[in-house]
């Protein structure tokens, strides 16, 4: 390709340039680093450049010929025949087709459009998707890395990339025909830890909690341990939710869309008849039971409250979401079946639920003792 190069600078530093004139005047455009995109990556940038430079001067000849009306700017025009050229970037696919769609049917659109803004638009955003290819994705994967990003991050990065290619491929995205991202395997976490309460743990973690300066902490905590629930179902739930003759809880916003039934235990009963008559809720019920005593509405965020108290207690690590797997830890260390753990967790999935089949070491040598001793002769 005729001004397609690589300048090595005094420094030792490479990188790709193209070299090549714009309305007579001679222009060097800097494709990347050398060491990061391979020749073939770079000869495909510079094959970008020529054909938008070759379509604006297109555009300009009509333009000038009154064929188009004046004023108008040429990247705003037909933009459908620029991707059908260059390709449609990540950006603005993600951002005007994917977010609007999925935003039709997942609760959780918000925490694509952030993976999206913080992730993926400011390292591939530009690129077209016609020419991403899997080494552009494993670069990707790696600035992750180096930017010491947990695996399920980087994970979740590439599980929304690859389904947006599915759908850019089913929608027939000019220029889109192959996924990139479908030969780039997730990251196997071998490192993943589940941390569960002991007894002696969660006595030091509620005194902790019980001195803070927010009161509502300790209650919080403790429904949170008792019912297994996640912390937006806790911090949502309302007194009309309560079915106090068959000591159960009503959620009617879940993480899969489907109402769930909780059954409440004897502690969590008698944690919520102990709060109810502190807080007198109103009488319609729509109150929020763990609702902010300054706000008289439910809490976004307690952050601040939960790390100083689990700081308090030599527990720094320890996550508000491992209440919920402590949860699972007692019902199996007790002898209850994973499918009835899954029911009370809520999942849909019984692989999901797998990973709180935590089982205690005493446990198991229980087990083991119902082996019966056989007699032998030496």
């Amino acid at each position: 390709m005729k001004g397609f190069y690589v300048d090595v600078q005094p420094s030792g530093h490479k990188c790709f340039r193209l070299r090549h004139r714009v309305k007579s005047k001679l222009r060097v455009t800097t494709l990347g680093n050398a060491l990061l995109i391979s020749a073939d990556q770079a000869r495909k940038m510079a094959v970008n450049v020529l054909a938008r430079q070759s379509y604006a001067f297109e555009l300009n000849g009509l333009e000038h010929n009154g064929n188009l009306q004046p004023g108008i700017a040429i990247n705003a025009i037909d933009q459908s025949a620029m991707n059908a050229m260059t390709g449609t970037t990540l950006e603005s696919f993600f951002l005007e087709k994917y977010i609007p769609y999925v935003k039709s049917y997942k609760r959780s659109w918000k925490t694509d459009f952030s993976m999206i803004r913080n992730h993926l638009v400011p390292q591939i955003g530009r690129k077209s998707m016609r020419y991403l290819s899997p080494p552009d994705v494993a670069i990707f994967v790696d600035h992750m890395k180096q930017k010491d990003y947990a695996i399920g991050t980087i994970n979740r990065a590439l599980v929304l990339l690859r389904y947006g290619f599915e759908l850019a491929i089913r929608w027939k995205e000019p220029g889109v025909e192959v996924n990139p991202v479908k030969e780039i395997k997730n990251i196997k976490d071998d490192n993943k830890l589940e941390r569960y309460l002991c007894d002696k743990q969660a006595k030091v973690l509620m005194q902790a909690v019980a001195q803070s300066s927010n009161a509502m902490l300790q209650h919080i905590v403790l429904f949170l341990i008792y019912t297994g629930a996640r912390k937006n179902e806790v911090l949502q739930a309302c007194w009309q939710d309560i079915d106090w003759h068959k000591s159960s809880w009503r959620i009617p916003k879940t993480k899969s869309g489907k109402v769930r039934h909780v059954p409440l235990s004897l502690g969590a009963v008698d944690l919520l008849n102990r709060l109810r008559i502190q807080v007198k809720p109103d009488h319609n019920g729509k109150q929020a039971i763990f609702s902010n005593p300054e706000t008289g509405k439910p809490f976004i965020s307690f952050f601040y409250s939960w790390n100083s108290a689990r700081v308090r207690a030599g527990m720094p690590e320890f996550r508000i979401h491992d209440l919920r797997h402590s949860f699972a830890s007692y019902l199996v260390n007790a002898g209850r079946s994973l499918y009835e753990v899954q029911e009370l967790l809520g999942h849909a999935d019984i692989k999901t639920t797998s990973r709180y089949a935590h089982l205690s070491r005493e446990r198991l040598a229980q087990a083991v003792e119902h082996v019966p001793q056989i007699k032998y002769s030496a």
